[in-house]
């Protein structure tokens, strides 16, 4: 009996705080786009083509977490000229700092909608707390994969400069709105 108590016990000891589903991101279908006022003449938009994470989802506890990782060399700005500009050390410095991360272990929920998710975000080396909105949040059966899948829109609001990307600041707004769509598909 001593025995099989312990077994249970040491099960209680290591088994996870809470059961979630595991989510791989799709990053043909997840690509953050970012916009900046540009000289009050225009709202300059660029996006990144290459993105990867993963998603842990568990509505009954309404617990989860994510990981999205950026890679800042896939900056995509329209014009090889400029994406070679944005990946330099005067923005992105993709050569020393070859990737952005946001990381969180707090989802909020609406019943059983995710609506935002509370964590980190990593860019040029500085990590400062952000939330994202989440919006259109929705898990079902994926009709060409036939596994299950969650999608959303994800957006956010930051001021580059809190990160050290402070070229022409206040010509070029301090204020940079990121979105994106993300699909992930169950592990």
């Amino acid at each position: 009996m001593n025995k099989l108590l312990a077994i249970l016990l040491t099960g209680l000891l290591v088994a996870p705080a809470w059961a979630a589903d595991n989510y791989t991101i799709d990053p043909r279908h997840t690509w953050p786009v970012f916009e900046v006022n540009h000289m009050g003449f225009s709202t300059q938009r660029g996006r990144f083509n290459k993105s990867s994470g993963k998603i842990a989802i568990d509505p009954a506890a309404k617990k989860g977490s994510v990981e999205l990782t950026i890679e800042t060399a896939s900056i995509d700005m329209g014009f090889e000229k400029w994406d070679e500009h944005m990946k330099s050390d005067e923005f992105f410095n993709a050569a020393q700092f070859p990737a952005m991360r946001f990381v969180s272990d707090k989802l909020i929920f609406d019943g059983d909608k995710v609506i935002a998710a509370e964590g980190s975000f990593t860019l040029l080396g500085v990590t400062k707390p952000l939330t994202l909105t989440v919006s259109n949040f929705r898990c079902a059966m994926h009709p060409m994969l036939k596994k299950p899948a969650c999608g959303a829109d994800i957006g956010a609001t930051l001021k580059r400069s809190e990160f050290g990307m402070t070229k022409y600041v206040p010509m070029v707004s301090d204020e940079v709105k990121i979105s994106s769509p993300v699909e992930a598909i169950k592990d």
